[in-house]
């Protein structure tokens, strides 16, 4: 047999709803006729919050900002040893041990990497170097100044001319052929624990 509500539990709620309509009924009213400026502002206060949070889900997050540094870690090609220039410098450039045999600069670009927050000099590593054919740089530095800033423009920019290798090859690759990208995608691989490698800027 199923579950009935008995007629006096049936009847008091019916009772009690009707009163609390009539309570809400009177405050509506009441809201109406004696205080129409709440209306207003509950409307108003509603439509803000309304449209702060439309505005908030539309932006979405914001960008994370790229840090630019003003100087960058070079490698001597005579020495094997590191040195800081400006960032912008395009390479090779002078080094400090003066050019090579073949007279032309000794300074590359050095990818600098750990596996740590604060490394010291046995916690870094050169990841790989890079450098640009005569060519290439002189384009580059036209580039720099020109306001052609496109997405298409850039990815054909970076890679024309621009050549990277391990420290120990001998032999330069295109950073936009297979080799070259197996250079650069070694110096980002994890270590035995998993960690990758972070870009460590000059200090």
């Amino acid at each position: 047999m199923p579950f009935r509500i008995p007629d006096w539990l049936r009847y008091e709620i019916r009772e009690k709803w009707e009163r609390l309509a009539a309570k809400l009924l009177d405050v509506r009213r009441w809201l109406n006729r004696q205080n129409p400026r709440i209306i207003i502002g509950i409307t108003v206060v509603t439509v803000l919050v309304l449209l702060t949070i439309v505005i908030g889900l539309l932006s979405g997050p914001k960008a994370p900002e790229i840090k630019e540094y003003k100087k960058a870690w070079f490698y001597d090609l005579n020495t094997s040893k590191l040195f800081v220039a400006k960032s912008k410098l395009i390479p090779p450039i002078e080094a400090p041990s003066g050019p090579l045999g073949n007279g032309k600069p000794a300074g590359v670009k050095a990818y600098v990497f750990s596996y740590t927050y604060e490394p010291n000099e046995s916690e870094r590593f050169i990841g790989f170097l890079e450098t640009f054919t005569p060519e290439a740089k002189k384009n580059k530095s036209k580039s720099a100044k020109s306001k052609d800033d496109s997405a298409a423009e850039l990815i054909k920019q970076w890679g024309e001319g621009r050549l990277v290798r391990r420290v120990e090859d001998e032999q330069w690759f295109a950073a936009n052929s297979d080799e070259g990208r197996t250079i650069i995608e070694e110096a980002f691989l994890p270590n035995e624990n998993g960690e990758h490698a972070r870009y460590c800027p000059p200090q």
